[in-house]
């Protein structure tokens, strides 16, 4: 049932890799919210993922955009403008990547120059974005800007070797920026802490099912799906969540706050 949540917002969804995304998924849903909206992701990114069939359901144009590039945000925003027709009201900032982990490195053996892409892409991205924006005034006031982070950032996961530090960076980078932007223009910014996810990202971490399973028995609502996670980041973008900014916000169905839990006590 769609509530005219964005109605008359427009914005820009980066990360939208393919069905499984939860960029995918607030897509869909900022659509049938009646947002417009162009889609962006790194040209490597788009040419493993299907997002130009994601582009046609929305009425969306793609705007290829590296996110360690200033000049490629730079042309995100300027064109995001043009495409739409005036700044953007909302952005998802879904971008993460661990050359580490995708190589299969330890968090004990780590490649340096990987760690390092790893921090610029998954966070340091986020300040680009934001900075770019702020530069050109490219977000309306009220705007708002949300990021995908993870638990990792504050609890350790060792299987999340380096991305657990890119995502603490994230979330600083959002608390920082949140307050110069407020100032600013009133824009907020917050990151979306979720449950873990069936998606291309999670699969490519080592024990993720094993993972998975433990969080869903921990969690007393169990986890929380790419769906819902695109309905919460909604609720960010509209006008019903004006006054909320620089917060990391988990959304993981209680798992954050559960020190054990009878299922997992059972399995024991």
């Amino acid at each position: 049932m769609a509530y005219g949540l964005l109605n008359g917002k427009r914005g820009i969804i980066s990360g939208a890799l393919n069905e499984q995304s939860i960029a995918w998924k607030v897509a869909l849903k900022a659509k049938e919210e009646g947002a417009t909206f162009v889609l962006t992701n790194a040209p490597i990114a788009m040419r493993m993922g299907a997002i130009n069939e994601l582009a046609q359901h929305c009425n969306a144009e793609i705007i290829p955009a590296d996110a360690t590039s200033t000049e490629d945000l730079e042309k995100l925003f300027t064109q995001s403008q043009e495409i739409l027709g005036g700044k953007v009201d909302f952005v998802l900032h879904s971008i993460g990547m661990s050359p580490n982990i995708r190589k299969g490195r330890a968090y004990t053996d780590l490649n340096y120059e990987w760690f390092k892409q790893s921090l610029d892409i998954s966070a340091m991205s986020l300040h680009r974005m934001l900075q770019t924006a702020y530069k050109q005034d490219a977000i309306s006031e009220w705007g708002s800007v949300v990021a995908l982070t993870y638990m990792a950032a504050q609890r350790t996961f060792p299987f999340y070797t380096d991305m657990a530090e890119a995502k603490a960076m994230l979330e600083s980078v959002a608390r920082s920026f949140g307050y110069h932007y407020g100032k600013y223009r009133k824009v907020r910014v917050n990151t979306v802490s979720q449950s873990p996810t069936v998606t291309t990202a999670g699969a490519g971490i080592g024990g993720f099912d094993k993972f998975y399973d433990f969080a869903d028995k921990m969690a007393p609502l169990g986890n929380a799906s790419a769906d819902q996670c695109a309905d919460y980041c909604l609720t960010l973008f509209s006008d019903l969540t004006r006054m909320v900014t620089m917060q990391n916000l988990f959304h993981d169905g209680g798992f954050v706050n559960t020190g054990v839990s009878m299922e997992v006590m059972g399995g024991m």
